[in-house]
Parts: C-alpha cells; sequence; structure tokens
C-alpha cells in the first residue's frame, strides 16, 4: 500500500495540509510534529521540517526510516530562474541539485556530492507525471518541469541568482528540495518536488516574498491533496 510522506519547511507550506487530515495523530521525533492520517483517501504523514538542508533531510530520514513511507513529497515556494516562471506559477522537479556543494578544488564538479553516481536527483518519473497534472488543475496553463536548486542561502541579489543559473541550470532555488531528493535516492524512494513561485530570487525579491509566500503555499498545498487523491486512484 502506498504511503506519502510530504515535508514543507514552514508552518504556511503545511497547514492546509494538516487541517484536511483525516483520522489524524501526532508524533514527535527529534523535535518535529509527524501529522499521520489520510489525505483524499492516501495514508500520508505530514511534517514541518524548519528551514534549510540539515533540517529537511533529517525529517526525510524519518519519514523513511520511522513511518516506512513509500513516496515522498516536498511541498513548498520557491525563488524563480527561469524567465518564463514568474509569482505564482508552479514548478514540479525533474530532478535536483544542492547549488552550494562545491568540491571543485579537489576534481569534482560543481554540484557533484563525492561518492554518488549521480550529479542531480532525478524525481520518479509517475510521480512528476502525476504532479505536472495535478499542478495544471490547480492553475492551468501554469506549470513547468524542471531542475530545483537548493542551497542553504535566501537567494535575493542579480548577480548570486545569475551564478547559480550559469552553474545549475536550474528553473528555481530554494532551500530543502535536493537535501529530501538525496535522502530519497539514498533510500530509493520516489520523490518528487514541488514548487509555487513567491518571488524571482532578486533584488525584488525581500519585498515580494513576504507579499506572495501565504498565496503561493497555499497553491502547492492545493497541488499536493491533487496529487495525494491521484496517487490513491
Amino acid at each position: 500500500m502506498k504511503k506519502l510522506g510530504i515535508i514543507g519547511a514552514m508552518q504556511v507550506e503545511v497547514e492546509t495540509l494538516v487541517a484536511n487530515l483525516k483520522e489524524k495523530n501526532c508524533r514527535t521525533v527529534a523535535g518535529s510534529d509527524y501529522y499521520e492520517g489520510t489525505l483524499e483517501g492516501l495514508p500520508v504523514v505530514v511534517v514541518q521540517c524548519g528551514i534549510g538542508k540539515v533540517n529537511a533531510a533529517l525529517c526525510a530520514q524519518i519519514l523513511c526510516s520511522e513511518f516506512a513511507v513509500t513516496h515522498l513529497v516536498n511541498t513548498g515556494v520557491a525563488g524563480s530562474l527561469d524567465r518564463d516562471l514568474d509569482i505564482g506559477d508552479l514548478l514540479v522537479s525533474r530532478d535536483a541539485v544542492h547549488h552550494d556543494f562545491d568540491c571543485g578544488p579537489v576534481g569534482y564538479p560543481r554540484c557533484q556530492v563525492p561518492g554518488l553516481d549521480v550529479l542531480a536527483f532525478p524525481a520518479d518519473e509517475q510521480l512528476m507525471a502525476l504532479a505536472f497534472t495535478a499542478a495544471e488543475s490547480v492553475n492551468p496553463g501554469h506549470t513547468k518541469v524542471g531542475r530545483v536548486a537548493s542551497g542553504d542561502q535566501f537567494i535575493s541579489r542579480r548577480d548570486v541568482k545569475a551564478e547559480i543559473i550559469a552553474n545549475t541550470q536550474a528553473c528555481c532555488t530554494e532551500m530543502e528540495g535536493a537535501a529530501i531528493a538525496h535522502v530519497a535516492y539514498r533510500n530509493r524512494i520516489p520523490f518528487v518536488v514541488l514548487r509555487a513561485i513567491s518571488d524571482k530570487a532578486d533584488d525584488s525579491a525581500e519585498m515580494d516574498y513576504p507579499t506572495f509566500e501565504a498565496i503561493a503555499a497555499r497553491r502547492c498545498a492545493a497541488v499536493t491533496m491533487e496529487l495525494a487523491k491521484a496517487l490513491c486512484e
């Protein structure tokens, strides 16, 4: 039976999902609350991991080890790196990379984690397709499939944005997706990252993000619910 682990970094990214859980119970592990129940008929576990890659990886591994999830989805907001992705648009991950991982001085390509056989962690094809359909049902004509670039930085400068684009060719940037993808890859569990665009990851980001964060987060939560419904069917 499928069991979906759902991770969001902030309360605004998970509160709608938790509110819609049926047969809900809560268990606290390593300081985070894991809400187990059913969402659109599908067994799920929802957790707010906190901001950043370490928090995200910790919760992803707990979902795998302690809750035996069969699939992982990371839902939330991101800054756009793609001129075709505007505020409010949706991004479904094709793959995910650590944009701030750099072992270049010892011979590795930028973003490559030594010891792994991939530079970018590929999303599951079925989840990707279902997520795209779910996103299009929520916001028709405003969804793209592409690469997610993650790092422990809030990107709000044009020069930093340009460097990430040059190094990763990613469509959006945020702070958790690649860590969750990394854990899913190591555990051989299908994953997908869903992102609603909250800002342009440039000099306007500090102004745009507070304005559009909640709207984007709720939109991504709606997509996650549609994805749960599709997985249940």
